[in-house]
């Protein structure tokens, strides 16, 4: 991630957050028959002050998929706020060296092999 953007900071309490979002209600899709045709049961969240989007139709219940957008939404900003943590640069151990000398060499010995011969001298 970008290291040069600022941290999300989200209210610790859901009311606080919902006051932060435009909360829009709509009917889901897919299986569920008649309830889901007839009931604004999805919910689609947008964070103002950050714009993330998310949204969530998978219960009947409005009020269930509020709260598990609400989780969504904070794993969605926890991944954003992810820093990797500064590299230490280390020196190389001295059995890596030596195990790159050994292949340099075996490397080596494997070319000169390769260009040591004519082909007239052999016949």
């Amino acid at each position: 991630m970008n290291p040069d953007r600022p941290l999300i900071v989200l209210p610790e309490s859901d009311e606080d957050l919902l006051d932060e979002c435009d909360v829009q209600t709509f009917r889901s899709s897919g299986s569920g028959g008649q309830h889901v045709n007839k009931t604004e049961s999805a919910v689609r969240l947008r964070h103002e002050p950050t714009g993330i989007v998310v949204q969530c139709q998978d219960e009947r219940s409005q009020h269930v998929n509020k709260i598990k957008c609400l989780a969504r939404l904070r794993e969605k900003v926890e991944i954003l706020n992810h820093r990797d943590p500064n590299r230490i640069p280390t020196k190389p151990t001295g059995g890596s060296r030596r195990r790159g000398r050994i292949a340099k060499r075996k490397h080596s010995q494997r070319k000169q092999e390769r260009s040591g011969r004519s082909w007239q001298e052999e016949s």
